[in-house]
């Protein structure tokens, strides 16, 4: 039987109330109100469509089907060969296992006592997920605020209490405070030959982690490479504030050593992983990654300076970073958007643009900025330059509402002054001569003084940061290659950023007279934990 043809025999089998079940428990896949999902095809060709499900991975379909109550249904078909994907989170699957513990009388009890929380009209001929889909459009409940779920039920059927009870227990063990990433399977249920990949990913991070050695250390070619370090300016007295400390920001160099890393995971008795960045003890929760589509990762790409004002040369090597950007971004499940070249007003405009976009179905942004630039600034091809505190300000609670409490990370591959930072020698490795060439932003007063900020800078204050004509920047080819391989271990994005210190902090030019420090600097309240894709990571080597 042809997938198409076994997806028309499902379809044909479930009833209304089933397939709304069905749209409900595929929210956060479908990227949308499952209101609008009419039949069952509808659904499956959406699903289809976002590659949720396919001839190839029909495990969500069983999945599915075992959460209805249909086993009849996955034995008939001919289903029970495929585990099932667990890719609905338990969040989702409670709130459904609430609804169909849930009576007539129940429902109305409960529209009775919500009467002040969603307007009349809202609760007027609708079902018990359909209130629910309410509640969470209004943010009254999410995966890790059921407090007014939990209130509702205690009044109405304190035996469903237990249920909630039990999901939180879950939750608290498996991941943390955080609820399970809602549009990744879990490790344990992933088809073999994705789970031999994973399994292979972690213990190449658990044998790395402990002695911090290169992930990939390039190799620099002298017939290539050259040094190029613009005209700069010395910034004013407004990027002055951050250098004696802005209240409730965290700025540091991380430590790179062994101990600054999150232990491995390992596995529940369930067979379920548990994330190397769980912290019950200390109560820091992580970020919801719960999504269908993580978020708009924007990329500014600054190459030709041609044009520019000032005498800055073209940027070689850089559309080595654009494409090992594009790849990691879009594998980690975000939207790219892509722009080449800009002036400084053009970077400006590109950020009120997509700051006045609604981000509310998202869950964080990303944003990068590929230039030459100054201590606190970045150039426009115009030669005109940015403060990077202006491009980042869109994005404040005031000004982009979507994006309150999730976090907004920007990483800028640009110097931040012209100084270069000089090696404590360890030994050389030889005489051969060469050169590369350097982007001449601080993190000092750049960063917004609100919550949920990060922003990863090339490099410390004052120094110029590498790039290898070949092979791109030190800091944006350590920072993909880290996320390629320990996002697959579900390290959380402060200790991946640690990582990056490490690597670029050992890097050196061939004469080993050149080094680099990159500096992230942050007022996350929570945990960046990237949800694990369900592709294999994408190639960076050329």
């Amino acid at each position: 039987m042809s997938f198409q043809r076994l997806l028309l025999e499902v379809a044909n089998e479930l009833s209304k109330d089933e397939v709304k079940a069905l749209a409900f428990l595929c929210t956060d896949l479908l990227g949308r109100n499952p209101a609008s999902v009419e039949t069952a095809s509808d659904l499956f060709s959406r699903l289809r469509d976002r590659d949720e499900l396919s001839a190839e991975r029909p495990h969500l379909l069983t999945e599915l089907l075992h959460i209805i109550q249909r086993p009849r249904l996955v034995h008939q078909l001919n289903l029970t060969d495929y585990v099932s994907a667990n890719v609905i989170s338990p969040y989702r699957k409670l709130l459904y296992n609430l609804s169909e513990e849930l009576n007539k009388n129940d429902l109305n009890d409960m529209k009775f006592l919500l009467n002040e929380n969603l307007p009349r009209k809202k609760l007027e001929d609708v079902t018990t997920l359909e209130v629910f889909l309410e509640l969470e459009h209004k943010d009254l409940i999410n995966e890790t605020n059921l407090e007014l779920l939990e209130t509702t039920i205690q009044s109405i059927c304190p035996m469903l209490i237990a249920k909630i009870n039990q999901y939180k227990v879950l939750q608290e063990t498996h991941r943390g405070p955080v609820a399970q990433e809602t549009s990744r399977p879990r490790y344990n249920t992933y088809p073999a030959e994705e789970k031999q990949f994973l399994e292979s990913r972690v213990r190449t991070l658990t044998n790395e982690i402990p002695g911090l050695p290169s992930l990939a250390e390039s190799n620099l070619n002298s017939s290539n490479i050259s040094m190029d370090v613009p005209n700069m300016l010395h910034s004013g007295g407004e990027f002055e504030a951050l250098s004696h400390g802005v209240k409730g920001l965290s700025t540091a160099t991380v430590r790179s050593d062994a101990s600054a890393m999150s232990p491995p995971e390992h596995e529940t008795s369930s067979g379920e992983l548990m994330s190397p960045t769980a912290t019950t003890s200390t109560g820091l929760e992580t970020y919801p990654m719960t999504a269908a589509t993580r978020g708009v990762c924007l990329i500014i790409n600054n190459y030709d300076f041609t044009n520019s004002i000032k005498t800055l040369s073209k940027r070689e090597g850089t559309q080595f970073d654009l494409e090992c950007l594009h790849k990691v971004f879009t594998w980690l499940r975000f939207e790219i958007k892509t722009h080449q070249d800009c002036t400084s007003k053009k970077m400006l405009s590109v950020m009120q643009d997509l700051s006045s976009r609604d981000h509310s179905q998202m869950d964080c942004l990303v944003c990068v900025v590929l230039s030459h630039g100054n201590e606190g600034s970045v150039y426009g091809v115009d030669g005109n330059t940015v403060a990077i505190r202006e491009l980042m300000e869109p994005f404040s609670g005031q000004n982009c509402s979507s994006l309150i409490q999730k976090p907004k990370m920007f990483f800028i591959q640009a110097c931040q002054g012209s100084d270069e930072q000089r090696p404590v020698y360890i030994e050389s490795d030889g005489p051969t001569r060469g050169s590369i060439q350097s982007d001449a932003v601080a993190a000092k007063d750049s960063i917004p003084s609100v919550a949920d900020f990060l922003l990863g800078m090339a490099t410390v204050p004052s120094f110029v940061s590498f790039r290898e004509r070949s092979s791109g920047t030190w800091f944006i080819q350590s920072f993909c290659q880290n996320l390629v391989e320990m996002v697959a271990g579900s390290y959380d994005l402060l200790t991946i950023l640690t990582k990056v210190n490490a690597d670029v902090s050992r890097k050196t030019d061939s004469r080993g007279m050149k080094k680099q420090m990159p500096q992230p600097a942050f007022s996350l309240t929570k945990k960046v934990v990237f949800p694990i894709p369900t592709e294999p990571p994408p190639s960076l080597s050329r």
